[in-house]
């Protein structure tokens, strides 16, 4: 099986790369499944209802979220109807939404995909480790889970280093996503699970993580309350993981994806 994943969406120019691209990266890469973050896709913050829409046109197969899942009211209305929207799963009970979801395949079994935030420089949450005990203990891999995929949103690389090697065997992948910033650590660990501290972001790199830079520069040089940021309005780029799994569900390759004009393309 292969699985495309695209990193955090950032604005117009995040979603003008992901609609130009994926088309031809899932035709080019053969992709069974792609999977795609995109809690900053509305002009950086949330996630409106026809943006999703606009990525399930294009063959994505799941939509994941994070901090930013709610900063857009609008998903509220849909977000506990669609199977194929994904909030952190060690959100309080009460959240509206879901913490995972389930693709079909088509040998008859699924493929669970989670979405967890990591604490570290990160809001409060419940337990990640915990939360994903959880699930795991009620959704183990063979049988009718044929692989697990985990977006792991976080702040810290140790973090989700240490979320990777904890879950080393028991999924298929796990890659972080919130930093924007594509990292070079692809590699199957030892137990067999395919692993990337961050796929990067679907966005303008002319920016500071996706926004235009002259307001983030002014609060790093002021520490003074700014005007809100506003995403940069440049050519987008595309990043993102491919991840290839063999029959137990476990991977056998992992590599990132880059097309557009300013990072090294990998294709």
């Amino acid at each position: 099986m292969k699985i495309l994943f695209c990193g955090d969406v950032v604005g117009r120019s995040g979603r003008d790369a992901v609609l130009d691209h994926l088309p031809r990266l899932r035709r080019d890469l053969n992709v069974d499944i792609i999977i795609l973050n995109a809690e900053n896709a509305a002009h950086g913050f949330g996630l409106t209802r026809g943006i999703a829409e606009d990525f399930y046109k294009v063959g994505v197969d799941v939509i994941t979220l994070g901090n930013h899942a709610f900063d857009n009211k609008e998903i509220l209305r849909s977000i506990d109807t669609d199977a194929r929207l994904v909030r952190p799963l060690n959100y309080p009970l009460k959240t509206p939404g879901r913490g995972f979801t389930f693709i079909d395949l088509p040998n008859g079994k699924k493929l669970l995909v989670t979405n967890v935030m990591a604490r570290l420089f990160m809001d409060p949450l419940d337990d990640p480790f915990a939360a994903v005990d959880a699930l795991l203990a009620k959704y183990p891999m063979g049988g009718s889970i044929y692989g697990i995929f985990v977006d792991f949103h976080g702040e810290a690389s140790s973090e989700k280093m240490a979320m990777g090697h904890y879950l080393d065997g028991k999924i298929s992948a796990l890659v972080g996503t919130h930093t924007h910033i594509p990292t070079a650590d692809a590699q199957i660990l030892p137990k067999g699970t395919g692993y990337q501290t961050d796929a990067g972001m679907c966005g303008d790199y002319n920016s500071v993580i996706g926004m235009d830079k002259a307001v983030p520069i002014q609060r790093f040089r002021t520490k003074m309350p700014t005007e809100r940021m506003q995403p940069a309005g440049g050519p987008g780029t595309f990043c993102g993981t491919f991840i290839e799994l063999d029959e137990r569900g476990l991977c056998t390759h992992i590599e990132p994806v880059r097309v557009g004009p300013r990072l090294m393309n990998t294709h």
